[in-house]
Parts: structure tokens; sequence; C-alpha cells
């Protein structure tokens, strides 16, 4: 009698060994390849080139403009990141990780939109205005 319950759990044994093999290679989907981060370094030198000619080379005449487009550049940077290094997607962790990251970038963008407006009505307020400075000794 002993013996079938052997082989049942030899039985068990040799599934869970399938089954970590099966979910090895699932897992495999999400493990970056050499060609995956090769080009994602590739990227990143582009990614950080090009603001630094766009800067040295004084190519776009508006700082402003040139800020912008160095913010945009590195949205693009963050995105590249996090997709051929950190391997996320809308299906690793189930999902998990898309929603952590979107909770993420909502609460980034209130505090620096938030940061922002405050620091912009600080300025506004605290300016001396021009009637003001004619009245003053």
């Amino acid at each position: 009698m002993s013996h079938p319950v052997a082989n049942q759990h030899h039985d068990n044994g040799h599934d869970h060994d399938g089954h970590d093999d099966h979910g090895h290679h699932a897992g495999d989907d999400y493990h970056g390849t050499v060609k995956g981060y090769v080009v994602g370094f590739l990227l990143s030198v582009v990614l950080t080139a090009i603001p630094f000619w766009l800067v040295m080379g004084k190519v776009i005449p508006s700082s402003g403009t040139t800020a912008f487009v160095i913010l945009a550049f590195a949205v693009v940077q963050i995105v590249v990141h996090m997709v051929y290094f950190l391997h996320m997607n809308t299906k690793s962790e189930g999902g998990w990780n898309m929603l952590a990251l979107i909770f993420t970038l909502v609460l980034v963008v209130i505090m620096l939109a938030g940061s922002l407006w405050v620091m912009h009505h600080l300025n506004v307020n605290m300016m001396p205005m021009p009637h003001d400075m004619r009245v003053m000794p």
C-alpha cells in the first residue's frame, strides 16, 4: 500500500517540477534579453545626447521652449527605462505594477502642479506693485 502512495507522491513531485518549468518559461517574457538591453541603452544614449546638443548648441533661442523640450525628452526616457530595464508592462504582476505606476504619476502631477501654483501665487502676491513703490520713501 505504501508503493502507490510513493508513486502518487512522485507523480506530484514531477507535476510540480513541470509546473515550475512552465512558470519559469512564462516568467521569461518579463526578463530582458541582451538585444532588449542594448536597444534600451542606445535609446537612453540618444535621448540624453539630443537634449545635451540642444543646450550646448543653443539650437532653440528661447530658454523656456528648450526647457519644455528637455522635459519631454526626460519623460520619454523614463518610459524607455521602465519598459527596457524595469520590464514594466500592463501584464506584469497581474496589472498591479501599471496601477501602482498610474497612482504614482497622479500623485506626482498633483504635487508638482500644486507646488508651482503656490510658488506662482506667492511670487505674484509678494512682489511690490509699481504704485506701491511710488508711495514708499
